[in-house]
């Protein structure tokens, strides 16, 4: 009967497993290359944007995230009013501003 079931044979328990620490330790480094490669930019990037969002002042150039270009005119807490030619203005959101542009940069356009 032998050929139909594999005869288990008992092993040494330390014989072919690692210590307790060495198991841990491929998880370990790929956290860490996960940390440097992907969340750590990550973390300075929404660091940057947020900077850059609450230093927003009137009569700035921004490019929006639909690539709206415009000039400030106003702003509010949670809102930038921005005019992009004259007399046609709308209103977004302060986190969709995605860059300040240089002075001048409408004019050139």
């Amino acid at each position: 009967m032998d050929f139909f079931i594999a005869s288990a044979y008992a092993q040494d328990a330390a014989a072919g497993q690692p210590g307790g620490l060495a198991s841990f330790l491929p998880l370990i480094l790929i956290f860490i290359v996960f940390y440097f490669l992907l969340i750590r930019p990550q973390m300075k990037r929404a660091k940057e944007h947020k900077n850059l969002v609450a230093g927003l002042e009137k009569g700035n150039e921004v490019v929006t995230n639909g690539g709206l270009l415009g000039k400030i005119v106003s702003l509010d807490d949670s809102f930038v009013t921005l005019e992009l030619a004259e007399n046609v203005q709308i209103k977004v959101q302060r986190h969709a501003v995605a860059n300040v542009m240089p002075k001048g940069t409408i004019k050139s356009s």
